[in-house]
């Protein structure tokens, strides 16, 4: 049996499923919620319930005290709902809602997704979650203190993990480690969540989205959330690579178009080689979207990917109507050293 859940002031709903937390179901309709460890420790999903009854199942939560209780406040991330409940919460609007957190994190799993791609998946504590928005990266803080920025993977529903998609680059001593070296179960730091790439949802313009290479990780973020929160604006999925066998995640790709009719993908190669026996589109992905679309005045792109893309996506889009307050970027820079 389900109950719906409302959130005000906002308005928002959403089911909950028996033995589901109102969190976790908030979080995979796509509404964020505040929360921290999603444990019942440190009390960041605080919020009131208006109308409705609920349960906490064989214990409450250690950071609800009884002036809480008097008061009707509750852990949505333990608490279960008896009833439709009406809640006052507040919700994650922007970035600058999320706190940046240096944590320690475990390396859970790797798994090499082609040639040279690592798929990472970083475990944290338990007492900690990382909230962020589709899209943002973090950064692993080196014993050396330097940095090293990767962008997230995962939407942000899918919080158990950290997933990353880093790829080889020749030279490059960090990724080389990662490639030749990480162990799972490895201590690492990172610093995150960080950057203002992520879905603008308060927009109803058609999306383009344009990948380049390992540019695809944000945007698999972003697409998962927005099948999550039933968001179904046209979308279109560019992704630029040189060879077939640099299309990571294609069987991915294709099924979300397969199963939502808003969802198209367009895998574009700039150097086939002879044995892709290749019949689909060629030559640079922003091209082909100029091909396309002869207007853009409409629309809002995301890019991710090499600079020299990012870059000539942006000056070519402009030429065909694009209002670059509606051009999202993520450059990515490498860093050998």
């Amino acid at each position: 049996m389900s109950f719906t859940v409302t959130i005000q002031p906002s308005g928002h709903r959403f089911p909950v499923e028996e033995g589901e937390s109102i969190l976790d179901a908030a979080l995979n309709h796509g509404f964020n919620l505040a929360y921290g460890c999603r444990n019942g420790a440190c009390g960041s999903c605080k919020g009131k319930v208006l109308q409705g009854e609920i349960h906490y199942g064989k214990e409450e939560p250690i950071a609800l005290d009884e002036d809480d209780k008097a008061n009707r406040l509750a852990l949505f991330c333990q608490a279960m709902p008896n009833s439709d409940v009406t809640i006052e919460v507040r919700e994650i609007g922007a970035i600058k809602d999320i706190p940046v957190k240096i944590l320690p994190c475990k390396v859970a799993r790797l798994e090499q997704l082609n040639h040279d791609v690592m798929l990472v998946e970083l475990k944290l504590p338990a007492t900690e979650r990382l909230q962020f928005l589709a899209g943002q990266y973090i950064d692993f803080i080196l014993p050396d203190g330097r940095h090293r920025s990767f962008s997230m993977a995962n939407a942000p529903h899918h919080d158990e993990v950290i997933e990353l998609h880093i790829r080889h680059i020749e030279g490059g001593q960090f990724t080389s480690e990662v490639f030749d070296n990480l162990k799972p179960k490895s201590i690492m730091r990172i610093e995150g969540p960080l950057g203002s790439f992520f879905l603008r949802e308060d927009s109803e313009r058609p999306i383009i989205f344009m990948a380049g290479g390992t540019g695809f990780a944000p945007l698999k973020g972003i697409i998962e959330h927005t099948i999550a929160a039933n968001i179904t604006r046209p979308m279109y999925l560019y992704w630029g690579v040189r060879a077939c066998k640099d299309l990571y995640m294609h069987e991915l790709a294709q099924s979300w178009a397969e199963q939502y009719e808003h969802i198209h993908y367009i895998p574009v190669l700039s150097e086939p080689q002879v044995g892709d026996q290749w019949q689909g589109r060629t030559g640079y992905v922003h091209d082909a979207i100029c091909a396309d679309f002869s207007d853009l005045s409409g629309f809002e792109i995301y890019g991710s990917g090499p600079p020299a893309m990012v870059y000539a996506g942006r000056n070519a889009f402009a030429m065909q109507g694009l209002d670059l307050e509606h051009y999202y970027s993520d450059a990515f820079e490498f860093n050998k050293d």
